[in-house]
């Protein structure tokens, strides 16, 4: 199967091990020595159109890939979800 960058960026990446929607594939990383894909790259959006983001980007590893279908890539990694900060305990909240 043949596949253009503007088709594979508008596929979504679903995660084997938890079946988490993880995001669309934004951008691809190439070795020019080698033209080859050596990454795909989600970029992070934590907030509307990626303004004030706070987090990395997640780049998935070619080696991580295991199928690129019609709709979907299915990646055999978990992604690290950001941590959330620790809330204030006030007086009527109940733990």
């Amino acid at each position: 199967m043949n596949c253009r960058l503007s088709e594979l960026r508008s596929k979504e990446v679903i995660s084997a091990v938890d079946g988490a929607r993880l995001g669309t594939v934004d951008d691809i990383v190439v070795d020019t020595k080698t033209a080859c894909v050596v990454a795909f790259v989600i970029f992070n959006r934590f907030f509307p159109f990626g303004f004030f983001k706070n987090q990395e980007d997640y780049v998935i590893p070619w080696d991580k890939i295991q199928l690129i279908g019609e709709d979907a890539v299915i990646v055999s990694c978990k992604l690290p979800r950001p941590v959330k900060n620790a809330r204030k305990r006030l007086f009527f909240w109940k733990n």
